[in-house]
């Protein structure tokens, strides 16, 4: 295999594979019994995630509650506070967790793929922090209150198609989008959106709003709600189904654009179609769930080397396993200081950072450009 310091361009373009095969002749795990796993554990994981909590509500009651609402059943007037956690409470929060989750490890997968460097993750383009200035907005001085309770998704979701606006601006050339570009115009653009949060934040005259406005900026699930969940589903949804849809053009892109040219893929239409794609969907999930940092950096590279790097297979286990994952970190911020919650954010670096470090120093995983 070669090695990705011998590369020429390895330092500025740094991606995922193009190949269909390996060039190595590495066992990988199957495909199709790994995705079977992921949807077992995910309906595990979901059934765990409505089930535990600091309510002590028993599995008993709680699957009995579950049953209730999917079926439309009727229940006691003593249970209809357990019900109302575990239907209205519970429920919608595990599902926006998987949804998240899984948007922002397809997101990762795609960035990837889109600046060609092994260390972009859903919040390299500035995305994020400007939606962070629209929340913030809200929950500081009460903006949009006029909309109620979508008043802080509508408005960090403007304000991230305004930061991926600005960014696309700036980076746009007369030659269309170029990686290096784009990374370094979201990078400065993130310092630029953080900088206008915290001087939001130190301008704000009331203690708790300042301490919810830096539980949103770590990420947290704890205002999700049915209403919530159909747009960040949406969104999830069709940008999976555009990626599944332009996994061979993201291999072909891979590559590189002399090459991708060669083979019949016009690299600064598909650059730009990512770019939209993959900025819309990480401006609906940050919208509801804050920016939920590591998934979108550590899934993909960890799918990489289970499975290999052709973009049709990482992007049928990615999305699944962020899915997991979050569930499970959204339990942990539940019960770790139960009753009080810690940030999601927190969370997924704590666990992320040793992993990701533990990844790269994994002998038998892929070389990222290789395979």
């Amino acid at each position: 295999m070669t090695s990705l310091s011998s590369r020429p361009d390895a330092s500025a373009t740094a991606s995922p594979a193009a190949d269909d095969a390996d060039p190595a002749p590495r066992r990988r795990i199957s495909v199709p019994a790994l995705v079977t796993v992921l949807l077992v554990a995910l309906l595990v994981s979901l059934l765990c995630g409505v089930g535990i909590g600091s309510s002590g509500i028993g599995w008993g009651p709680t699957l009995s509650h579950l049953w209730a609402g999917l079926t439309g059943g009727t229940i006691g007037a003593d249970e209809k506070a357990a019900y109302t956690v575990v239907w209205d409470l519970r429920l919608p929060r595990v599902l926006l967790a998987a949804v998240v989750g899984a948007g922002l490890a397809a997101v990762g997968v795609a960035v990837q793929a889109l600046v060609r460097n092994a260390l972009a993750d859903p919040f390299v383009l500035g995305i994020s922090s400007g939606a962070a200035v629209g929340a913030n907005a809200v929950l500081l001085f009460g903006a949009l209150g006029a909309l109620g309770m979508w008043a802080l998704s509508a408005s960090a979701f403007a304000s991230a198609l305004a930061a991926m606006a600005l960014v696309y601006a700036v980076a746009r050339t007369s030659t269309g989008l170029t990686p290096l570009r784009l990374v370094l115009t979201g990078t400065a653009m993130y310092y630029g959106f953080s900088a206008v949060t915290t001087l939001m934040v130190f301008a704000a005259d009331r203690g708790e709003a300042a301490r919810s406005a830096m539980m949103w900026l770590l990420g947290s699930l704890g205002g999700a709600s049915w209403s919530s969940l159909p747009i960040a589903t949406g969104a999830v949804l069709a940008g999976l189904g555009y990626l599944a849809l332009s996994a061979r053009r993201l291999n072909v892109l891979a590559m590189g654009d002399e090459t991708a040219a060669a083979l019949g893929v016009d690299a600064t239409r598909m650059r730009r179609e990512l770019f939209l794609v993959t900025a819309g969907v990480t401006g609906a999930v940050v919208a509801v769930s804050g920016a939920i940092g590591f998934v979108g950096l550590m899934v993909p590279h960890a799918t990489r080397i289970l499975i290999g790097a052709d973009h049709r297979r990482v992007l049928a286990v990615a999305p699944l396993a962020g899915a997991v994952l979050l569930v499970w970190v959204d339990v942990l911020s539940r019960i770790v200081l139960a009753p009080a919650e810690l940030p999601v954010g927190a969370i997924t670096a704590v666990i992320g950072v040793p992993c990701f470090l533990l990844l790269m120093r994994h002998r038998g995983g892929y070389t990222f450009g290789g395979s």
